[in-house]
């Protein structure tokens, strides 16, 4: 069995949640994770960007950096920027003690981000939460910087019901004397949590700004505000920025699945969008994407635990057609389902294509040399167009 076949054969849950296994399993690893100083990254949407763009910041000011971030696209190396054998040989160096733990799957592959990060010599590395944060794998790094994107309803059966309950959880990552940015358009709720927590473990407080005063290369307006979210914190670990560092990381900066261009003739665009505050942030940065180019068809596959009408309320509104299809993960609705619930919302026409490459083919028919063609609602969705049948595929883990 190969690292990445043992990987995808663990548990993606624990029996019960807790950090005791993961101490463990670093403790028998003599804790890589205290080999470098970080930059600890939660929040409901944008934390891939934030943590790729905070990196690339610090990089670019001249320190060798390291990120992980969650989920994957298309194979499971992807999560640590490093070469796939580095991140394999990590993975089976952790693999004896994690089967002896019953190590989850995340933990098993946070484990081994860890490692590769000491055996690489980072000065300091960007680290992305899985899911929530007290009970995070990634919660046992002594970072110097913490960064909260933003808060929604999200995964509330695990971290509670309200805005609160939530922020409450991602928050339990702030350190003590620590830095703690906030990105810009904070639920008041979870900016009063921030503070609050803030306060009661010393730590600083820099609310971030909406915009980085630089062209950012990343498509779309809630590019920019991360962008200038993750300038606050690299000032906040660095001290200082520099102007030309700033300006090479923006014109560079790329996310793979945030609005990513993959054809032409039509305009055709993968975004893994996959809740409402996610879809809310496509539909803002359409009309600018699109510049008048008609038709727009957007082909859509959603979890059958996401709030489907919310999306859908939010993307239709820009859209001239849908083709509603099955990205390959079992809890994914089926597309008559969707077709059924956008009918209930007065949306444009639809029709149902069960493959997600023909459905974009069928996409593509439809919005004509001169239209826009975007793939969203899931991160499966986007894994499934840019990975062949049985590789690697996406992750919300």
């Amino acid at each position: 069995m190969t690292a990445t076949e043992w990987v995808a054969s663990l548990s993606p849950w624990p029996a019960e949640f807790g950090l005791g296994r993961m101490r463990k399993l670093l403790d028998a690893l003599d804790n890589p994770q205290r080999a470098f100083p970080s930059v600890h990254v939660v929040g409901t949407n944008g934390k891939s960007t934030a943590a790729r763009t905070v990196a690339a910041l610090l990089r670019a000011d001249g320190l060798d950096v390291g990120v992980y971030t969650s989920p994957h696209v298309s194979g499971w190396h992807e999560r640590l920027d490093t070469d796939r054998r580095s991140f394999e040989n990590a993975v089976a160096r952790i693999r004896p003690a994690a089967e002896s733990l019953g190590a989850t799957q995340f933990e098993a592959l946070t484990a081994a981000a860890y490692l590769a990060l000491r055996e690489a010599g980072v000065e300091v590395a960007a680290i992305e939460a899985g899911l929530g944060g007290r009970y995070d794998a990634t919660n046992v790094i002594p970072s110097r910087v913490q960064v909260l994107t933003s808060v929604g309803l999200e995964h509330t059966r695990w971290l509670g019901p309200t805005i609160t309950d939530i922020a409450r959880e991602k928050l339990d990552v702030v350190t003590p004397g620590g830095t703690l940015v906030l990105g810009d358009r904070l639920h008041p709720d979870a900016l009063a949590v921030a503070r609050e927590v803030a306060a009661q473990r010393g730590a600083t407080v820099v609310q971030a700004g909406s915009d980085p005063g630089v062209p950012v290369g990343a498509l779309g307006a809630y590019q920019r505000r991360n962008f200038a979210l993750a300038m606050a914190a690299a000032q906040a670990y660095l001290g200082e920025l520099d102007e030309r560092a700033v300006a090479a990381a923006a014109a560079e900066i790329r996310v793979p699945g945030r609005l990513q261009i993959v054809g032409e003739d039509p305009l055709t665009l993968l975004d893994g969008a996959h809740n409402p505050e996610g879809m809310a942030a496509l539909a803002e940065s359409l009309p600018e994407l699109v510049a008048g180019r008609k038709p727009v068809v957007a082909v859509v596959s959603i979890l059958d635990d996401k709030d489907a009408a919310g999306m859908l309320a939010s993307l239709m509104r820009h859209c001239d057609a849908l083709v509603f299809t099955s990205s390959h993960n079992p809890r994914a609705l089926p597309p008559p389902t969707l077709q059924s619930l956008s009918r209930q919302l007065h949306g444009p026409p639809a029709e149902t294509v069960r493959d997600p490459e023909a459905a974009v083919q069928r996409a593509r028919e439809l919005a004509g040399a001169d239209g826009v063609v975007v793939a969203t609602g899931s991160i499966y969705l986007v894994g499934d167009l840019v990975a062949p049948v049985g590789r690697g595929r996406a992750s919300t883990l």
